[in-house]
């Protein structure tokens, strides 16, 4: 059975993936947007801005206050 860790970072990147492809589908332009106009680089683009929900943010002192007790 898959980890439920690697699931919950994949399915990010995934996600964003599909999106970034949807987008170029749907939305995109002909050749002239440097995003949109290829679907290999809005597929990657998207990919990335799932990446980037991955990244833990920082937590307040409150909230490590919360945790440590």
């Amino acid at each position: 059975m898959i980890n439920k860790k690697i699931i919950k970072k994949i399915f990010p990147v995934a996600a964003g993936a599909l999106l970034g492809y949807a987008y170029y589908y749907f939305i995109g332009c002909n050749g002239s947007c440097p995003i949109s106009g290829n679907p290999y680089v809005s597929t990657l683009y998207g990919a990335l801005v799932g990446a980037v929900w991955l990244i833990p943010g920082k937590k307040n002192e409150e909230d490590k206050q919360k945790h440590s007790d």
